[in-house]
């Protein structure tokens, strides 16, 4: 995966020293090492490299105190001796923990601990696309990974090496879990006679009495394809063998762009896919852009994988890409990113500009769609950094959202190549369908729900994470790219924030965590309310190795940890990684 480290702040904890008893016990899981994929992964010394935009002015004394970086710091740092060979060699005799973690430097997180957007940040994901099903949100994104040049520097994003789309889901809007990297595109994924997998759609329907999930992608311009499975997490299979929409269908080879799906499947049962885009010239030779009419609708077969009929043209005003669909009451709602030849004759007569998320409705799901509103501005007019704008509208245990990309996260990496990451922001739907203008944000959007830590919950869970990245856990993820994962790539000071976890009135006293300790030994940090100095230090986890096997790691808590708390997983040592982790009470 595309690992997206970067340079580490460095904290000074002064903290109390705990002395936990615990201890590992080997656990009935594979043994197998997973392997590295350095096709993909950006090394830390490579991350390390790109500039911090503040790097250029000093810190004040009052802010080295804050975040380490002062003289006494420094000193802890050249006099720190406990090492993860320490635990090894003090077993079963009490180990000042909490003195191992003094000096330490903190991974630096660009999305920060307070910030909900966006959503993950160990890698890129784009053009996201929401597929709501029991009782969780399953988000789908095209992989954007980094490009190189022939000097090894990161190069601007093309799109063209992109076959790959990741899917991440949440129960609770702030802590999502990986579930990896689905192979889609070229001898290694599920279509090898697509060559791009981008901007996908997903929907799921009942066949034969049990749930079946559909994949929906664009190959390049070319053509959309269709891949499914009976988990909303893959494996996915191809069973069409070919494209779904192809250029040789009618009212299909005269579209510019043959992308961009998004499917909705209605109250009775039957589905529609909207697609389409690009600018045509005209006989003068000139853009047509204020009516491109190159936006399509169909309704697909009971398979979800044939179309019913010849698509409906879809006339959407100064048309660029992107194209969504959502149902409220008795109307459908399109909508589609507006192109970048807006003129003043069409912000005057539609009120919307270059790159906007525009609304068209219908009583009818093949239309026709008339003109709405603006409901979203581009990303530069909120980030300072713009480009195209995409996005997908769903509702989530009463609350309608709209999840889109931006490029923040590069923005804070310093790195402005087109790599896009995606966020989610909450909007009221009006009584009669009116949006009014979404405003992007870093951290307005709310948990809903907390979490159980009283179920084994996947180490690939959190809200926030520094210096860590995931990878496949299991044997079928490492064949496919997705399902299962595990938090790998640990070092010292890297850390995972998992947000509103409700430990009841009663409070947890025991924590439990199955560890691939990969010959290496480490310590974990247990603590609430804050990673740094601030926060509240609950217990040390020794992780001790057993050979390369999975071991359960497990400590009674100094502290019991009572009510909703914000708990943060802070790592020393390297090499180990995370499978999942209960608590007991």
């Amino acid at each position: 995966m595309n690992s997206v480290f970067l340079k580490k702040a460095v904290v000074v904890l002064t903290l109390t020293g705990f002395t936990i008893l615990s201890g590992c016990t080997a656990a009935e899981k594979g043994n197998d090492k997973i392997p590295d994929n350095p096709e993909t992964e950006i090394s830390r010394t490579e991350i390390t490299s790109v500039p911090d935009k503040d790097s250029g002015q000093e810190p004040s004394p009052a802010e080295k105190e804050e975040s380490g970086t002062g003289e006494e710091n420094t000193q802890n740092d050249k006099n720190e001796g406990g090492t993860t060979d320490d635990t090894a060699e003090k077993e079963d005799k009490e180990v000042d923990y909490a003195e191992m973690f003094k000096g330490i430097k903190l991974a630096r997180s660009y999305k920060g601990m307070v910030n909900t957007n966006p959503i993950i940040e160990q890698h890129y994901g784009a053009d996201p696309f929401a597929l709501v099903y029991d009782d969780t949100v399953y988000f789908y994104m095209t992989a954007d990974a980094y490009e190189y040049d022939a000097a090894g520097e990161i190069k601007e994003n093309s799109y063209s090496q992109i076959r790959s789309l990741y899917v991440v889901s949440t129960k609770d809007m702030v802590n999502f879990t990986d579930h990896g990297e689905i192979k889609i595109a070229g001898a290694n994924g599920a279509t090898k006679w697509a060559h791009n997998s981008w901007a996908p759609a997903a929907a799921w329907k009942m066949v034969d009495g049990k749930p079946k999930f559909f994949l929906y992608f664009a190959d390049n311009g070319g053509g959309i394809g269709v891949v499914c499975s009976d988990s909303p997490t893959g494996p996915f299979v191809d069973e069409l063998g070919h494209g779904l929409i192809r250029r040789d269908m009618e009212n299909c080879g005269n579209v510019e762009w043959l992308f961009d799906p998004a499917v909705l499947v209605d109250d009775d049962g039957r589905a529609y896919i909207y697609f389409g885009g690009g600018v045509p010239r005209g006989a003068d030779g000139q853009p047509m852009a204020s009516h491109p009419m190159t936006a399509r609708c169909a309704e697909l077969g009971e398979d979800m994988m044939s179309l019913k009929d010849v698509p409906v043209t879809i006339d959407a005003p100064y048309l660029f890409e992107d194209s969504g669909i959502h149902k409220y009451n008795d109307t459908y709602y399109y909508s589609y990113c507006s192109n970048f030849s807006v003129d003043k004759a069409g912000t005057d007569e539609y009120g919307f500009e270059n790159g906007e998320i525009i609304v068209m409705e219908s009583k009818d799901p093949l239309g026709p769609f008339t003109f709405k509103e603006r409901i979203l501005k581009n990303p530069g007019a909120y980030f300072g950094v713009g480009g195209n704008n995409h996005h997908a509208i769903f509702k989530f245990k009463d609350q309608w959202y709209i999840t889109y990309h931006t490029r923040i996260l590069e923005q804070d990496q310093g790195i402005l190549k087109g790599y896009r990451s995606t966020s989610i922001d909450a909007f009221d739907m009006g009584e009669d369908g009116t949006i009014g203008n979404i405003v992007m944000t870093k951290n307005r959007r709310k948990q809903v729900g907390n979490l159980d830590p009283y179920k084994t919950v996947n180490g690939a869970t959190f809200a926030a994470m520094a210096g860590i990245d995931t990878a496949p856990a299991d044997e079928v993820s490492s064949k496919y790219g997705c399902g299962t994962l595990l938090l790998t790539d640990i070092n010292d000071g890297d850390y995972v924030k998992i947000q509103g976890v409700d430990f009841g009135d009663k409070g947890a006293t025991k924590v439990k965590v199955t560890v691939k300790t990969n010959g290496k030994d480490g310590v974990i940090r247990v603590s609430t309310k804050s990673v740094n100095v601030n926060g509240e230090v609950m217990g040390y986890i020794p992780v001790k190795s057993d050979g390369n096997g999975t071991t359960v790691c497990e400590a009674v808590l100094d502290t019991a940890i009572t009510g909703v708390q914000d708990l943060f997983f802070t790592f020393k040592g390297e090499g180990y990684e995370i499978v999942d982790w209960i608590f007991e009470q």
